[in-house]
C-alpha cells in the first residue's frame, strides 16, 4: 500500500479504551472525513505474542485513514518489534500512552503515565520505536504525576524525549495524573486543568508539535483552543457522546472544507453495510450485534426520541440478531426530520475560552544544560 498524505492533525479523536474501536472508528469516518482517529491502546507484549492473530487487533478498513495506533508498554524489546510489527498495516503514526492513570497500566503495568517518571526510557523507547517503523511517532502525556507536576518537570520530560529521539510531536492532557487514591474515572476530572501549561510548551519549544487535549467539549472550544495558537486538538468523550454535533462540524469549522452532505438516515444505511460485512464474516473473533450497534446509541443526542430510541435499543438487544431488523424496530423513535437532517453548516461562535491564558503562564523554561551555562 503507498501512503497518502492527509490534512494536518489539527483535530483528532481521543484513543479510549472499550470506545475508539474499530466499529466506532468507521462510523467516525462516515461523519467527519478528516478528523484523525487513534485507536485503542494496544499493548506491545499483545502485539508480539499475538503474532498469529495480528489482524484481530491491529486490522482496520482502508477508509479509516487517517489513523494512529497507540501503544503501550516498558519493555525496549518489546516495543520495538510490535512497531515494526505494526508499521506492515499502514498506520499514519504511532503513539506510545505515557499518560493512562489505571492501575492495571501505571501501577501493575509500570507503564502509562508512570513512564514520565523516567523520560530517559521514555526517549530510548520512542527512539526504539522510529527505528523499526516508517510513519511520525508521537507520546502522549500529562503535565505531570502526584507531586511531580511543576512546570519545570513537564518541560524536563519533554525536552530529554525529543533530545533523545525522533519525536516532534506530543499531545498534552492538561491535567496530572494521581496514581493513588482515586480512580481512573476521577482522573479525568478532579485534578485541575492547567492549559497555562500547554501554552507555555508552545512558547518554550517552537520546533516541536503539541496537541492540547482534556475538559474540550464542543467544537467551538476547540476552534478557540486553536485561535491562540494551538497546533491541534485532540477530543475524547465530546467525540464519543456527541458525535453528531462534535465530529459533523470538524470538516467545515476546523479543516474549512464542506462538511459530508449525509443525512442521519444515510450514514445508518451505510453504517449497516458496514456492520454487516463485519457480521458476515466467519472465525472466533466475530463480534456480535450489541458490539457493532453500541457506537450507535449516542448519534441522536439532545434530539427529539432520543430517550424512546435508547430505551429501544436496550430491548432490541436482547431480540434482534440482525442490524437491519435493530434499526427497524429501534428507529420508529426518531422523528422523520431528525433523520432526514443533514449536518448544518455554521460559522464558529467566537467564544474565546482561552483568551486570558497567556497572562497566566508559567516562567520560562530554561533547561539543565543552559541552568549550568549561566550558573
Amino acid at each position: 500500500m503507498v501512503r497518502r498524505s492527509y490534512l494536518p492533525p489539527w483535530f483528532s479523536v481521543a484513543p479510549m479504551m472499550d470506545w475508539t474501536d474499530n466499529h466506532y472508528r468507521a462510523l467516525a469516518r462516515l461523519i467527519s472525513r478528516h478528523a484523525w482517529l487513534y485507536t485503542e491502546m494496544v499493548v506491545a507484549e499483545t502485539i508480539v505474542h499475538q503474532k498469529e492473530n495480528l489482524d484481530r487487533f491491529l486490522a482496520f478498513p482502508l477508509e479509516q485513514h487517517p489513523i494512529v495506533l497507540q501503544i503501550g508498554g516498558s519493555n525496549l524489546d518489546n516495543l520495538a518489534k510490535a512497531a515494526e510489527l505494526a508499521n506492515a498495516y499502514c498506520y499514519d503514526g504511532i503513539n506510545l500512552n505515557c499518560g493512562c492513570p489505571s492501575g492495571k497500566v501505571a501501577g501493575h503495568g509500570c507503564f502509562g503515565v508512570r513512564l514520565m517518571l523516567d523520560p530517559k526510557f521514555v526517549g530510548e523507547a520512542m527512539s526504539a520505536i522510529a527505528a523499526n517503523c516508517d510513519v511520525p511517532v508521537s507520546v502522549k502525556c500529562r503535565i505531570g504525576v502526584d507531586d511531580h507536576d511543576s512546570y519545570n518537570e513537564l518541560c524536563n520530560f519533554v525536552y530529554t524525549v525529543a533530545s533523545l529521539s525522533p519525536t516532534r510531536h506530543f499531545i498534552i492532557h492538561a491535567r496530572k495524573a494521581l496514581l493513588s487514591g482515586i480512580s481512573p474515572a476521577a482522573n479525568r476530572t478532579v485534578p485541575p486543568l492547567k492549559y497555562e501549561y500547554y501554552y507555555g510548551l508552545l512558547r518554550d519549544f517552537p520546533d516541536l508539535q503539541f496537541t492540547i487535549n482534556g475538559g474540550i467539549t464542543s467544537i467551538d472550544e476547540v476552534e478557540a483552543a486553536r485561535r491562540q495558537g494551538a497546533h491541534g486538538v485532540m477530543v475524547g468523550r465530546a467525540a464519543y457522546n456527541n458525535p453528531w454535533s462534535t465530529l459533523g462540524h470538524v470538516d467545515s469549522i476546523v479543516y474549512g472544507v464542506p462538511s459530508n452532505s449525509l443525512s442521519r438516515r444515510q450514514i445508518l444505511k451505510r453504517y449497516q453495510v458496514y456492520c454487516d460485512s463485519i457480521l458476515g464474516k466467519c472465525g472466533p473473533n466475530k463480534p456480535n450485534v450489541r458490539q457493532v450497534l453500541k457506537p450507535l446509541l449516542n448519534i441522536f443526542h439532545s434530539e427529539p426520541g432520543n430517550g424512546l430510541w435508547k430505551r429501544k435499543a436496550d430491548v432490541a438487544f436482547r431480540h434482534f440478531t440482525t442490524v437491519e431488523s435493530f434499526l427497524e424496530e429501534t428507529l420508529e423513535a426518531i422523528p422523520d426530520h431528525v433523520l432526514d437532517s443533514s449536518i448544518i453548516s455554521r460559522s464558529s461562535s467566537g467564544q474565546d475560552v482561552f483568551a486570558d491564558l497567556h497572562d497566566l503562564l508559567p516562567a520560562p523554561y530554561i533547561s539543565r544544560e543552559e541552568q549550568f551555562v549561566y550558573s
